[in-house]
């Protein structure tokens, strides 16, 4: 939830995009365990997810989408939700979409001989080990990587370092989520902070990743270090 209105209503990409993705980690790690071959495959995943949902919707990103995000005016949002039945128009997409992630989660894991690089694979997955949750959790993170999919879009990390501080927050509080979690904000302030105010992954590297070697590579040598530390602190 916290990651609708792409990423807590900065406008970046579609939750749908981050809780198919979610879901594409979950079955790739019923596929394959916990590892470097499933965060690849979550990859995989991910990239179709991103491609998919693009080529039903023409952009990935919900301000292209509703020309609305957390600094539109009461007027705006209500011009939106209510006039030009935006709620109706969400759900709409999700049902549009939905079908489609599930073909094209199961057609990308059931792809044979993929040959995964040396770990670590995943930026998201990364941070989700360094935030000490489960191997289930840390695949199901991993198709974040690269802005999810290596779109280049919001950062891959910070989104799971959301996903995660809910996740905890809920179980304190009986389930319950808080669409607006002070940890959640005060994340999203030091990861801004730390980047010049950059959100997006192509912005923060330079480029966009060519590969899921690519990705990894980098990592190993070093990529995103300091952005992970950060959002891991707690």
């Amino acid at each position: 939830m916290p990651l609708a209105g792409g990423i807590m209503q900065h406008g970046y990409q579609c939750g749908m995009i981050w809780g198919a993705t979610l879901a594409a980690g979950a079955q790739a790690y019923r596929l394959h365990g916990p590892g470097a071959q499933a965060e690849t495959m979550a990859v995989i995943a991910a990239q179709r997810l991103v491609k998919s949902f693009r080529a039903l919707n023409d952009h990935i990103n919900c301000l292209e989408i509703t020309d609305i995000d957390k600094s539109s005016s009461v007027m705006q949002m209500i011009m939106f939700f209510l006039i030009k039945g935006g709620t109706i128009g969400c759900f709409r997409m999700a049902a549009k979409f939905a079908p489609v992630a599930y073909t094209e989660i199961n057609v990308a894991l059931s792809e044979k001989h993929i040959e995964a690089p040396s770990p670590p694979v995943s930026c998201a997955a990364l941070l989700a080990k360094k935030m000490g949750v489960s191997d289930m959790h840390t695949v199901m993170a991993a198709g974040f990587a690269g802005g999810i999919g290596l779109c280049g879009g919001a950062c891959g990390a910070l989104g799971a370092a959301i996903w995660i501080i809910s996740m905890n927050s809920a179980k304190e509080r009986g389930g319950k989520i808080d669409y607006k979690n002070p940890k959640a904000i005060e994340a999203i302030d030091k990861f801004i902070k730390y980047t010049d105010y950059k959100f997006e992954c192509s912005e923060i590297v330079g480029r966009k990743f060519e590969s899921i070697d690519d990705h990894a590579g980098y990592l190993r040598d070093g990529g995103c270090s300091k952005i992970i530390e950060v959002l891991a602190a707690e």
